[in-house]
């Protein structure tokens, strides 16, 4: 069988499964005891969300409330998509796998639909691009909250938003089907200013607002929020931001920060 190993388990995320387990608890205890005046938010069944791809230490509270989310959708297959760091892409890759492993244990990955998509869209698969963290550190994630479902792994390089997003609104034509976009913020920059260029981004996805993220937003995913929000808009999907934060929130050094944020889209 032919897995695609993990590669930054031990680095972005535990490769102790236990570790991973008591990280999950901790950001759901919070979750918990923060969210009961608004306990509405737990009952949101997302057709797919946005989630940031640090370290869990820096951004799985926030990766966690969406994926946790995303299991009320009771989807058979997510399909994860994000931005190539590792690799210099022309187009998007999709991951030809077996299964996809997890310090959790593996999970499927769904051949159907990944020969569908290359048939209708024309994807390739370029091995060396799936080494990606971005789309990786969200499969723990998906094991703990759907440990039943397939998984499909799209990583994209210099591609067409519309591209994409055709795409996406094939995936979301099957109602058993979910989808998860990878980004982080702005990258680097004092707090202050990450605030101001994060709440560019922040708004264009509350209001669903494509342009609106050539106007300064910085994500490094913004290929993928872009083709999200032309096809939440093409299928009257509504938004909802679940949290934004930074890496002062983990390191409290304000001078260099990386911003997180994650959404859930709703019909």
């Amino acid at each position: 069988m032919n897995t695609r190993e993990t590669s930054v388990a031990g680095q972005f995320y535990p490769s102790n499964p236990d570790e991973i387990h008591s990280m999950l608890e901790h950001y759901n205890q919070i979750l918990d005891e923060h969210l009961k005046e608004n306990d509405g938010v737990f009952h949101l069944k997302p057709r797919a969300v946005i989630v940031p791809h640090a370290g869990y230490v820096y951004s799985g509270f926030t990766a966690n409330i969406a994926l946790r989310l995303l299991s009320n959708s009771h989807a058979k297959r997510i399909v994860i998509i994000g931005p190539s760091h590792r690799v210099y892409l022309k187009g998007t890759s999709i991951s030809e796998f077996d299964s996809y492993q997890t310090p959790l244990g593996a999970l499927e990955i769904d051949k159907q639909l990944i020969s569908e998509l290359k048939e209708r869209f024309e994807l390739p698969f370029i091995p060396e691009a799936h080494h990606e963290h971005s789309t990786e550190v969200q499969i723990p994630f998906v094991k703990n909250y759907t440990p039943e479902v397939s998984v499909v792994e799209l990583v994209y390089g210099d591609e067409s938003p519309e591209k994409l997003a055709g795409v996406i609104e094939y995936l979301l034509e099957d109602p058993t089907t979910a989808v998860v976009i990878s980004t982080d913020l702005s990258h680097y920059y004092d707090i202050k200013k990450a605030n101001t260029l994060d709440s560019i981004c922040l708004d264009a996805v509350q209001t669903i607002n494509s342009a609106e993220l050539h106007q300064g937003c910085e994500a490094c995913g913004k290929i993928g929020v872009e083709a999200m929000l032309i096809t939440a808009k093409k299928n009257g999907l509504r938004s909802i931001l679940l949290d934004y934060r930074t890496s002062a929130d983990a390191s409290g050094d304000k001078s260099q920060v990386v911003g997180y944020m994650s959404a859930a889209f709703v019909e």
